[in-house]
C-alpha cells in the first residue's frame, strides 16, 4: 500500500509515489520488502525483523531515522503486542509490517483526517495520536474499577484481588509503553538528520507531553493499586486480630470457669459443698457473676 501526503492520505501506486514531488508512506510485508526493495529508492539500507521486535524505538543512521512499534493489545487478562518496523527519510515513511497493525492506522487516518499545511511532521504525529488515542478512555475505565475496589474494601465486603492484580500488570506494560514513546517522540524532535522543518517539530513536543501525561496518569493508579493492596492486606489483619481477640477473651473467661469445675470435680469427702442443700446453684451463681465481671471488664477496656 502506498500513499501520497496531501490534504489527506491518498492511496496511490508504486509508480506514483516514485514519480511525486511530495512526500510518501508506504507500508508492505517483510517479502515484499525483500523482494523489491531496489524500487523503492527510499534510501534505505536495512533488514528487517519483526519477529525480533520487542520494544518500540528509534534510532538515527546517516541518511534515515529506523525503528519499531510494539504496541500492547488486549485487557489485563492476556496482554499481546502490534509489531512492525518502520524507517524514514526526507522523502517519507516506510512501514514494513507482518500483520494489519500499520496498515489500520494508515486507514484510519486516510478516513479522518484532513490537513490545511500537510507534512511529513504532521503524518507521523496523526500515526503517533493514533496509537495512543483510546488509552485515556482505557486509564478512566481501570482508575473506575480501581474506587469502586476500594470502596468494597473499606466497607469490609468479601472480595478478592485477582482483578486489581491483573490491572497493575496491563498498567506497568503501559507505563513501559508510554516512556517508549515519550524517547521516541524526543528522538524526532532532536531533527539530526534535518528531515523535519523547524517549525514542525512542534508536532513531536505536542506529542511528548501528551504521552507525558499519560505515563503520569499510569503512575499514580499503579500507586492506587498498590494502596488498595495494603488496605486489603490491612483488613485482612485486623480481621485476623478480631478473631483472635475474640478467641482471647473467650479463653479467658472460661479459665476460672475451668478452674471451679476442675476444683469441685475432685470429690473428695471432706468438701463441705458436697452435702449442702445450696453448693450447686452457689457455684452456678458464682460461675455467672465471674462470666458478667470479665465481660463488663472486656468491654470497659473496649476489647470487645
Amino acid at each position: 500500500m502506498y500513499y501520497l501526503i496531501e490534504n489527506t492520505l491518498r492511496e496511490c501506486s508504486l509508480q506514483e509515489c516514485r514519480e511525486a514531488e511530495r512526500q510518501h508512506v508506504a507500508v508492505l510485508t517483510p517479502e515484499e520488502w525483500r523482494k523489491a526493495y531496489e524500487d523503492y529508492e527510499l534510501k534505505i539500507d536495512m533488514d528487517f525483523e519483526i519477529e525480533n521486535i520487542h520494544t518500540t524505538m528509534a534510532e538515527v543512521n546517516h541518511d534515515c531515522v529506523t525503528g519499531s512499534f510494539a504496541i500492547p493489545y488486549g485487557d489485563e487478562t492476556a496482554i499481546e503486542y502490534k509489531k512492525f518496523a518502520f524507517a524514514l527519510d526526507d522523502r517519507g515513511v516506510l512501514f514494513v509490517d507482518g500483520g494489519n497493525a500499520a496498515a489500520d492506522i494508515l486507514n484510519r487516518i486516510a478516513r479522518t483526517r484532513k490537513w490545511r499545511t500537510p507534512s511529513l511532521e504532521r503524518f507521523i504525529y496523526d500515526f503517533l495520536e493514533e496509537i495512543i488515542s483510546k488509552d485515556l478512555n482505557l486509564l478512566e475505565k481501570y482508575e473506575r474499577e480501581l474506587e469502586a475496589t476500594d470502596k468494597a474494601i473499606n466497607s469490609r465486603q468479601e472480595i478478592g484481588l485477582e482483578h486489581v492484580n491483573g490491572t497493575r500488570d496491563h498498567l506497568r506494560v503501559l507505563r513501559t509503553h508510554y516512556d517508549r514513546l515519550i524517547d521516541l517522540a524526543q528522538e524526532l524532535e532532536e531533527n539530526e538528520n534535518d528531515f523535519f522543518s523547524e517549525e514542525n517539530i512542534r508536532f513531536f513536543t505536542l506529542f511528548s507531553k501528551r504521552a507525558g501525561r499519560l505515563f503520569d496518569m499510569t503512575n499514580s493508579l499503579l500507586d492506587y493499586t498498590s494502596q488498595i493492596r495494603d488496605d486489603y492486606e490491612a483488613g485482612i489483619a485486623d480481621r485476623q486480630n478480631h478473631i483472635m481477640t475474640i478467641l482471647t477473651v473467650v479463653t479467658t473467661i472460661f479459665m476460672p470457669l475451668t478452674l471451679i469445675a476442675g476444683w469441685y470435680g475432685m470429690n473428695f469427702k471432706y468438701m463441705p459443698e458436697l452435702n449442702s442443700v445450696y453448693g450447686y446453684p452457689v457455684i452456678i451463681a458464682l460461675s455467672i457473676l465471674i462470666a458478667a465481671l470479665c465481660m463488663v471488664f472486656f468491654k470497659y477496656k473496649k476489647w470487645l
